[in-house]
């Protein structure tokens, strides 16, 4: 990615509170376009050679360490999964009002599953609602090669009568699932601990995934967002973007940083619960969407987590008798509940 010069409106120097609790300054509202957030190649992923791992590793501790984005580039995923799902949410998008609000998110108050309606949601109490919809599904035993119980029901809400939807969105998850699991193994590399030793936090997953759907932008960043800043909650994010530009990611100086899609690329972002995790050593970053592009913008994230029951303990590597453990120990799903309950109160 190049630099290219971008002129800053005037200071801005404001502060938002966000979902989750912590306040930040922005220093401008126009986004800057910078060679801040590194492209990784992954395509070492999937061998054995744990030397090819363990320098993909390195890379990764120092993004995670100083942005908590990158770029994961030759993630070895057929794009033709990606392309169907996509095509799979603007059908969604597409259909009447009444048709979407049948799996209205509101159906299941403490999950974060379902449809949330166009301008829902003012996260960052702008003077217009976010400009962007979506559809949330969640992890299914069923769908998964791995599952330890297969016949566990999923929490997850569907629409009646839409064949191909389900199955579709289930096929791309499901190849994003395998490669969540090898990368928290290069995320245990990269935190210098055994590769196998988040094994046992991801055999049943939180691995919940959405669509989300963001009209072409008219008002300015200051009256609008397309989805406010927010920081998430799991333990990383992986994001395929549809090609158009929109997501933005607060630096640790107060500017935003465009994250434009770059071929052949996820971008992955740390989420709380390992910022937790690692006492603080990784970051989980504020980002946003602008839809300034032009176009309909949509976008698939996919929010990788460890299994509810377990506990968020420190990782050994990152604390000591000098530097002890900040956060109070809870388990996994209680804090996602948390989070998730605050996040769905923010609609309005």
């Amino acid at each position: 990615m190049s630099s290219t010069t971008t002129v800053l409106d005037e200071p801005v120097h404001s502060s938002i509170s966000l979902p989750s609790g912590q306040t930040v300054r922005i220093k401008s509202e126009t986004a800057l376009e910078v060679d801040e957030i590194p492209i990784i190649d992954f395509s070492a992923i999937w061998s054995d050679d744990i030397a090819a791992k363990k320098a993909i590793a390195e890379r990764v501790r120092e993004a995670s360490h100083r942005i908590g984005f990158f770029y994961c580039q030759h993630p070895g995923i057929d794009p033709k999964y990606a392309a169907a799902a996509f095509k799979q949410g603007k059908r969604f998008c597409a259909l009447p009002i009444e048709k979407k609000l049948e799996v209205d998110t509101a159906r299941v108050p403490n999950e974060y599953v379902g449809y949330h309606k166009m301008k829902g949601y003012n996260r960052n109490k702008r003077k217009q609602q976010d400009l962007s919809e979506a559809f949330n599904w969640a992890y299914d035993p069923s769908h998964d090669p791995e599952a330890v119980d297969k016949s566990e029901p999923s929490i997850s809400i569907w629409p009646s009568d839409f064949p191909g939807f389900k199955e579709e969105l289930y096929t791309y998850h499901t190849q994003l699932l395998q490669f969540a699991r090898r990368m928290t193994r290069i995320f245990a590399l990269a935190l210098h601990m055994p590769e196998d030793y988040f094994d046992d936090y991801v055999k049943h997953p939180e691995a919940g995934m959405r669509i989300i759907h963001y009209p072409q932008q008219e008002a300015s960043a200051v009256d609008q967002n397309g989805i406010g800043a927010h920081t998430d909650f799991e333990c990383f994010t992986i994001v395929t973007q549809d090609g158009n530009d929109g997501l933005q990611v607060l630096n640790k100086d107060g500017y935003w940083v465009k994250a434009k899609p770059v071929p052949d690329a996820f971008v992955v972002n740390i989420a709380d619960c390992f910022m937790r995790q690692t006492n603080d050593f990784f970051v989980s970053t504020v980002h946003r969407v602008i839809n300034k592009s032009g176009r309909e913008r949509y976008s698939l994230p996919f929010f990788f987590g460890f299994d509810r029951s377990k506990r968020l303990e420190a990782v050994p590597s990152c604390v000591s008798d000098e530097n002890p453990m900040k956060y109070p120990i809870m388990t996994s799903g209680e804090y996602y509940h948390y989070r998730a309950t605050n996040a769905k109160a923010g609609s309005s």
